[in-house]
């Protein structure tokens, strides 16, 4: 899941996927970081040149619709191994530069059920659930705009549960209980989507449905 204009005014990453976006580089050097008159440094101009280059190479490294595999259902994980592991870093570090607050298997081209997410804390790192399941969901629920890492800079209204309890497990294998809500609990809903071959333009209105629709199709090329 991408950003989105209310995600977090804390900027933490990762498809969430609506305007704000997410500094992960926080190398900042005090009391140099402007010229005179307010201009950036040199050295804040490469740090955002840097940034950006990250996040080409890690949008270009996830999958974007129409892929088959994002319709897929993913298989539930039965060894959790070092390869898991790996493959749980490699899904942090995707998200983080491609300025994501959750990223699933499906997403980078693996039909195993394990997502990454950025929880709604400050002070939170970022964290895997393997095998995630809904167990539990309000009966509010709230409409808001969500992007997506795997749909460009498309964004659609989708109604969600505010509160969600989650039962999964940790890349390690031992057994984890997620009480989410508001944001926390958008962010995971969006990435089990993932995990069953849903997106969010299955679960937006019928007219957005259709504008999305037109907005994803490939545009004829100039004629020669």
């Amino acid at each position: 899941m991408a950003t989105t204009e209310h995600d977090h005014d804390h900027d933490h990453g990762h498809d969430h996927e609506h305007g704000h976006e997410h500094e992960h580089d926080h190398d900042h050097d005090h009391g140099h970081d402007h010229a005179e008159g307010g201009r950036r440094s040199k050295k804040e101009l490469e740090r955002e040149a840097r940034a950006r280059a990250r996040e080409m190479v890690a949008r270009s490294q996830i999958r974007q619709y129409p892929e088959p595999v994002l319709r897929e259902p993913a298989r539930p994980v039965s060894e959790f191994s070092d390869d898991l592991r790996a493959l749980v870093k490699r899904m942090i570090t995707l998200m983080d530069d491609a300025n994501g607050v959750g990223l699933a298997g499906n997403q980078v081209g693996l039909l195993r059920r394990v997502l990454v997410y950025h929880p709604d804390r400050e002070d939170a790192e970022a964290r895997a659930l393997v095998n995630p399941v809904i167990v539990e969901r309000s009966e509010e629920t709230a409409v808001d705009e969500e992007g997506c890492l795997s749909l460009g800079p498309l964004r659609v209204p989708v109604e969600r549960n505010v509160r969600i309890s989650v039962d999964a497990q940790d890349e390690n294998g031992e057994a984890v209980h997620v009480d989410a809500e508001n944001l926390e609990a958008r962010i995971l809903q969006h990435e089990i989507d993932h995990l069953d071959g849903v997106l969010t333009i299955d679960r937006t209105p019928p007219e957005s449905r259709r504008e999305a629709l037109a907005a994803l199709r490939p545009q004829p090329g100039p004629r020669r």
